[in-house]
């Protein structure tokens, strides 16, 4: 598609004589598959606003929601080809071309959203070995998302332990579904805006998702029990551009997009956590459409979940080795990286509640 400028002016009359004053404004065409509302068009409005701020008017984003410019599985060739200027990309369905990106979909980052999302824009923008790889594809990273921690409602019979795990009809998310089908689970490929169906019509008895999906797409009408699994995310979710559109631009609007891109993990890890939070107190205080049943795994399952991980984590790395990464290195910055901000989270908590 292209950037663009527009000139933009305001028309003065004085002493009958018009003059005019331009102001460029340089307009970023952004394609995101999912529609208008929600915790991610959240926070792309948010950078939108800020990125102008920052650069004094000059940048902007022209945001095509709903897929318009391509579908969530044509992101990465749809940004590559200049169809957009930028897009976001669910690493998911690009397996080679995000292989490294992927990362970020192990349950490695843990369950807290801010700590994830900093550990993986750290990754993003510390590895050298990432920024080759994704400039061979004409792509840049600018900022991360998270989908935030994974966790499983049911109708009927709840889940306490990970032996009533067995048995269960699940729809999963990425390798914490993979994990309920290796602890006996019958796996049921829904996506998540089918969960309230199967779990109305008895076609699947859980559904592994988030908090604030919940009252997003009315799960509590359809939901008798949620269990808190204390486990993963899927964090492998972000904003790319078009390489050669990046490199067109001049090193201050670059500047502009990569400072607003890593506020972005802090911005948007209190947007979702926030609403996960909203959600949460919610159906602890029964004020959903049906009572919904709390629990939390113990740590002791949580660990056997995180063992029944590993054989994934070693496919993981044969991917990333396959497109010339050195996984054993970038999951060594990955793993330190949550280290350092889980020390810091259990030091001073989230930043934003520091600042009011």
């Amino acid at each position: 598609m292209g950037l663009i400028k527009n000139f933009l002016g305001g028309l003065t009359i004085a002493a009958g004589l018009a003059a005019t004053a331009a102001q460029a404004e340089t307009v970023i065409y952004y394609g995101h598959s999912g529609p208008a509302r929600g915790t991610i068009p959240a926070a792309l409005k948010w950078y939108n606003t800020r990125i102008g701020e920052l650069s004094g008017g000059d940048l902007k984003m022209d945001i095509q929601w709903g897929g318009a410019l391509f579908k969530a599985s044509a992101a990465v060739q749809g940004i590559s080809d200049g169809v957009a200027d930028a897009g976001s990309v669910i690493a998911a369905y690009f397996q080679k071309e995000m292989a490294a990106y992927s990362l970020a979909d192990f349950p490695i980052g843990g369950a807290n959203a801010w700590v994830a999302l900093r550990a993986t824009d750290r990754l993003m923008r510390s590895e050298p070995q990432i920024t080759e790889n994704l400039a061979r594809q004409n792509l840049v990273y600018i900022g991360t998302f998270t989908a935030s921690a994974v966790n499983v409602g049911c109708a009927g019979d709840p889940i306490r332990s990970i032996e009533d795990i067995k048995g269960k009809k699940v729809r999963g998310a990425g390798v914490y579904g993979k994990v309920f089908g290796d602890l006996g689970a019958t796996r049921v490929n829904l996506s998540v805006y089918e969960a309230y169906q199967g779990l109305d019509t008895g076609l699947i008895d859980c559904t592994q998702g988030y908090d604030y999906v919940i009252p997003a797409l009315k799960w509590d009408e359809v939901m008798d029990n949620y269990t808190v699994l204390n486990w993963g995310q899927i964090g492998g979710y972000g904003m790319f551009m078009n390489k050669q559109t990046f490199d067109s631009l001049t090193s201050e609007q670059q500047a502009v997009l990569m400072q607003a891109g890593e506020e972005l993990a802090d911005t948007f890890a209190k947007i979702v956590t926030g609403a996960n939070g909203k959600a949460m107190t919610m159906m602890k205080a029964g004020d959903t459409a049906r009572p919904i049943e709390v629990i939390e795994m113990s740590a002791e399952d949580r660990e056997k979940m995180n063992a029944a991980t590993t054989p994934y984590i070693e496919e993981w790395k044969e991917n990333a080795r396959s497109v010339g990464l050195d996984a054993d290195k970038l999951l060594e910055t990955y793993t330190a990286a949550v280290a350092e901000f889980t020390a810091e989270f259990e030091a001073n908590g989230y930043p934003w509640a520091s600042s009011n």
